[in-house]
């Protein structure tokens, strides 16, 4: 599992020349694609991380009027809200050859 706190991709989003996003494989749709089935690997990885560490402070009642703000759950949730996001750091993993790329053929 990648560590995502210590990727380098930038928060924002950053206009990309697509000369430079098709160099590698020759087909932008292809290197789309690449990017974006990375992308969904990364989402799904971090938000089971993330569901993990929230069901640490899970409060099972059965008293629906009773509601738990719990201040560690919520400094956790703020902290995975400012993460870059999975596109932006499939993209970073993308530009500096970090994707291994299988092609059927």
């Amino acid at each position: 599992m990648v560590d995502y706190k210590k990727s380098k991709a930038s928060v924002t989003t950053i206009t990309r020349d697509l000369a430079n996003l098709d160099a590698k494989t020759g087909n932008i749709y292809e290197a789309v694609m690449i990017i974006s089935k990375r992308a969904n690997q990364i989402s799904v990885e971090m938000k089971e991380e993330l569901n993990r560490k929230l069901e640490e402070f899970a409060n099972y009642t059965d008293n629906l009027e009773e509601v738990f703000e719990n201040r560690e759950q919520i400094e956790i949730s703020k902290f995975y809200e400012r993460l870059p996001k999975p596109t932006l750091i499939a993209l970073e993993e993308y530009d500096n050859d970090n994707i291994y790329i299988r092609q059927p053929e």
